[in-house]
């Protein structure tokens, strides 16, 4: 299939099979209008999913659809709702227009945090256009194989004190508390990291699923979703200047390669006569 891209705002590679990879925390840029009002350190954009496709380089050989952005997450969380409520009550949160970085420090400079208003143009110019993309590509994928699989992929620091207490489990896999995909699929992608135990892993803990994995995620109309949230230090440096290592990240592209690809089959079987 072709690529239909938009680079001022997401790519779109279509597959050919009935698997759509969101990667919705990869973008770098911050448009040249709003550097200003952001803090020095922002620019760095330290909190990224940094070299995702990098790392999952298998999708294209598996057949899959894969849906990137280019804008940063300190523009626009892409994984969060369009109203603002806080996926995690009780915990620290991030918004949907951020205003702290993961350790806890202000984003901007003094009085400089979007207004209202500025939440709502960022919203209309980049949220929209990345859900309208994934929607669509999730209904054409269903239109042609009669269901579809989400995954939407995700990476994080190790240790981050201001937003999680201790050191996070290697691979944290969420389906909203079993909600988002039949247990199948997600007891698919907990069985291909079994005969790996020096990972740790776990299912439905801290993160459960952001806001594509509980909105798009709908067993009943044949769409299951699939978040991975992992720790960096599986395939690159966790401080500046975020290099991926591939000799590290060589030992776990194979783990997540059967993950999407069990998951992939268990949702297939789902639906076999």
């Amino acid at each position: 299939m072709s690529d239909n891209p938009t680079p001022s705002v997401y790519n779109l590679h279509q597959g050919t099979v009935p698997l759509l990879v969101s990667m919705p925390h990869i973008g770098t840029h911050i448009p040249a209008e709003l550097q200003a009002q952001y803090a020095p350190r922002a620019l760095q954009v330290e909190d990224t999913d940094w070299h995702l496709h990098t790392l999952y380089n298998f999708l294209e050989e598996l057949g899959a659809s894969v849906l990137t952005p280019t804008t940063s997450r300190y523009v626009i969380d892409l994984n969060r709702p369009p109203d603002d409520t806080p996926m995690y009550p009780g915990a620290a949160n991030t918004e949907l227009c951020p205003t702290h970085f993961f350790t806890g420090e202000p984003l901007y400079q003094t009085g400089q945090a979007p207004a209202p208003a500025e939440c709502l143009r960022r919203r209309e110019t980049y949220w929209q256009p990345y859900h309208s993309a994934l929607a669509n590509e999730l209904a054409r994928l269903k239109a042609e194989h009669g269901y579809a699989l989400l995954w939407d992929a995700h990476s994080i620091r190790t240790e981050l004190p201001w937003l999680f207490e201790g050191r996070l489990p290697d691979l944290s896999i969420g389906t909203a508390s079993g909600a988002s995909a039949d247990p199948r699929v997600a007891d698919a992608a907990m069985q291909a990291c079994s005969g790996f135990p020096h990972i740790s892993t776990v299912l439905n803990g801290r993160f459960k699923g952001g806001y594509i994995t509980r909105h798009y995620g709908r067993p009943a109309n044949a769409i299951h979703a699939i978040q991975l949230e992992m720790c960096q230090h599986l395939y690159m440096q966790e401080v500046q200047p975020y290099a991926y290592d591939a000799q590290v990240a060589s030992r776990i592209q194979p783990v997540l390669k059967e993950m999407v690809a069990s998951s992939l089959a268990a949702c297939r079987r789902c639906y076999e006569k």
